[in-house]
């Protein structure tokens, strides 16, 4: 374990045709659909209006937050408002968001309050958060910090809401797998509608019984290149958002990250947790960008 660590329906009427209508429905939905067109007495087609479209998702939270006291999301936070993630062996969205200058507010659901505040620095990072939901006014993120911690709840991934207004959002086509039962380790990158996988590790070492990898989706926190711990070999360490399903903490330090990272003994169920690669492995990992997928399965 390491320490550190985005219808328009348009409708002519004809003479001759019947009204038309477009219904745009979602869950988070608001509004009316347009009213039917009707047609000229004259026999003249009478264009009617443009429908505006109706924003997708939770409607907008226009309201001024500041970080007063609201608990700042890293890599040492245990907050309980914040949900677990609820599809941990769903995809990303392939997009990367990153609070503003003066940070943002982080939402456990659109229609409440503001439970937590990220920074748009930290010095753990953790602060380029995959997208796992967009919609018009709001993205649904992952994120660092644990609900509980092991022992006193659930520690698995946490996730959150943020307004599109408060941050920015970048592309990120990458994506890694790891697959425990098959020992790789697979860079995916996505370009347009096809896929290349890059085969990187094909044994490692991860998680013993008792102190297991933990499975699902998670991302690149932070990417350390001069490591303090020996058996890294001055090889870089790879720090994951997700801590610890069984330890609280680890080497006397109140969390427990989850992480890759080079060992001279890499393979098998013997790890606290931490995936232990080669040194050709931790290398092609650090290149990643922060903000990374990490599916583990």
């Amino acid at each position: 374990m390491g320490k550190r660590g985005g219808v328009i329906a348009v409708v002519a009427v004809l003479a001759v045709v019947a009204v038309g209508a477009i219904l745009a429905a979602s869950l988070w939905s608001t509004g009316d659909p347009s009213a039917d067109p009707t047609p000229s007495p004259s026999g003249t087609a009478t264009p009617s209006p443009t429908a505006s479209p109706t924003p997708a998702g939770p409607p907008p939270d226009g309201r001024e937050h500041t970080v007063g006291d609201l608990p700042a999301v890293n890599v040492h936070a245990v907050i309980g408002e914040l949900p677990v993630d609820d599809a941990p062996q769903e995809r990303t969205l392939g997009i990367t968001a990153r609070p503003a200058d003066g940070g943002a507010p982080v939402y456990a659901d659109p229609a409440g309050d503001p439970v937590a505040w990220m920074h748009r620095e930290e010095t753990y990072h953790g602060t380029s958060v995959p997208v796992i939901e967009k919609h018009d006014h709001w993205v649904k993120v992952l994120l660092v910090g644990r609900q509980a911690r092991a022992g006193d709840g659930d520690p698995s991934q946490l996730s959150g809401w943020m307004r599109t207004a408060d941050v920015g959002l970048t592309d990120n086509a990458q994506r890694v797998e790891v697959d425990l039962d098959a020992r790789t380790i697979d860079i995916v990158t996505a370009e347009g509608d096809d896929e290349t996988r890059e085969t990187i590790a094909t044994d490692f070492a991860w998680g013993a019984d008792a102190t297991p990898t933990p499975v699902g989706r998670s991302f690149v926190m932070l990417q350390e290149e001069e490591v303090s711990f020996p058996y890294t070999r001055g090889h870089p360490m790879i720090y994951l958002s997700v801590q610890s399903p069984t330890l609280p903490g680890f080497s006397g330090q109140t969390v427990a990250v989850t992480a890759f990272h080079y060992h001279d003994v890499r393979t098998g169920a013997i790890s606290n947790g931490c995936i232990r690669v080669d040194a050709d492995v931790a290398e092609r990992l650090y290149q990643l960008p922060e903000g990374t997928p990490v599916h583990i399965v």
